[in-house]
């Protein structure tokens, strides 16, 4: 449904993702482009609306979170990039990932080997 979002409606929520939750007035200092304050507001209801955001009373007014778990959103985001840029292949959006110039850290690097691993076992479950 993210993907049909109008793309401002996208940003505030790309936002409210990226933050994991914040009153109106931090998601519109985060924004790149930043909109009015009753925009963020009427932004972040239609939201709500659409059942993407949850507001929590707070005692600086509002907080707002995504309500789909960001890795969900993340996973659908990721998954749309791979089927649009890179025909489907995770392999080819890895390969890009990483041959953008950031170095790993020991710990980035060691959660890719056991990702690999456990991508592998399954395959071998699987019978591939």
């Amino acid at each position: 449904m993210i993907e049909t979002l109008p793309r401002r409606e996208r940003e505030v929520f790309e936002t409210l993702c990226r933050l994991d939750g914040g009153t109106a007035a931090q998601v519109r200092e985060a924004l790149s482009d930043p909109l009015s304050d009753s925009a963020v507001r009427t932004m972040l209801r239609r939201l709500e609306t659409k059942g993407l955001v949850r507001r929590d009373g707070g005692g600086d007014g509002f907080v707002y979170r995504p309500a789909p778990r960001t890795e969900t959103v993340a996973a659908g985001a990721l998954q749309r990039m791979i089927d649009t840029f890179f025909a489907g292949s995770a392999a080819s959006a890895a390969t890009a990932l990483l041959g953008m110039g950031q170095r790993l850290s020991p710990e980035e690097a060691a959660a890719l080997e056991r990702a690999i691993d456990q991508a592998r076992a399954r395959d071998e479950e699987a019978g591939q």
